[in-house]
């Protein structure tokens, strides 16, 4: 049986489910491992937008920005927002929708791929969720983004430049490219092994079950070959 479990994750900073989600994987990935110390993950985040039409500096809330850019009635926003706000303080997270900055999250994926390249990529990400979800932080405002990233050790000035680059910016439509190839069309998406996805923010079990069921389908895979 292989010993190695690759998980190829997309997400939005700007996506509640994907800081939620995020929360579920790493608790999944840790009970897991606790049962099985001889399996190895092998983790890779990719880039994707929700809404690649918001623009860089949207005037008013996020409950203002449901309403008019995806035409939802407002109770019907308010309510889901208080809903998704209470579940997920269950869960040791806070999201304060009040003071949210809804702003294209474009530049901010750049970051995400000097991030990468700095193999600190997992402690970037949970930075941006809080800072976006919990702070107010303007995530397409490269002196915002700085001061936070700093602090799980990305370089101010690299991540102002990173904010310009090309290239981040190329590898940023490579990651959207290969999730719309893949059929995704919402995140947090989870592909295994490069077979098998899992789409939505699950519970720690659900994840822990399929990363058994897939060790089992490849072990039988192999058996029967």
């Amino acid at each position: 049986m292989s010993n190695t479990i690759r998980i190829d994750i997309w997400s939005d900073i700007a996506c509640p489910w994907c800081y939620l989600g995020a929360n579920r994987f790493r608790s999944a990935v840790a009970q897991f491992q606790a049962a099985n110390p001889e399996v190895e993950f092998e983790i890779e985040g990719h880039s994707y937008e929700l809404a690649p039409d918001t623009p860089l500096n949207f005037d008013g809330s996020e409950v203002d920005f449901l309403v008019k850019h995806k035409g939802m009635p407002r109770e019907q926003v308010e309510d889901m927002l208080g809903q998704m706000t209470a579940m997920a303080s269950a869960e040791g997270i806070t999201f304060d929708f009040d003071r949210v900055a809804h702003t294209n999250t474009q530049a901010a994926h750049r970051v995400l791929h000097l991030a990468k390249q700095q193999g600190i990529y997992d402690e970037v990400l949970a930075r941006l969720f809080k800072a976006y979800f919990e702070e107010g932080v303007n995530v397409s405002d490269p002196e915002q983004v700085g001061a936070v990233l700093d602090e799980v050790g990305l370089n101010p000035e690299e991540v102002h430049d990173a904010f310009e680059d090309e290239s981040f910016g190329e590898a940023v439509d490579q990651d959207i490219t290969r999730a719309r190839m893949l059929g995704v069309t919402g995140v947090p998406f989870y592909l295994i092994n490069e077979k098998y996805g899992v789409s939505g923010a699950q519970q720690p079990e659900m994840f822990v079950s399929a990363f058994e069921q897939v060790l089992t389908l490849e072990a039988e895979g192999r058996e029967a070959g």
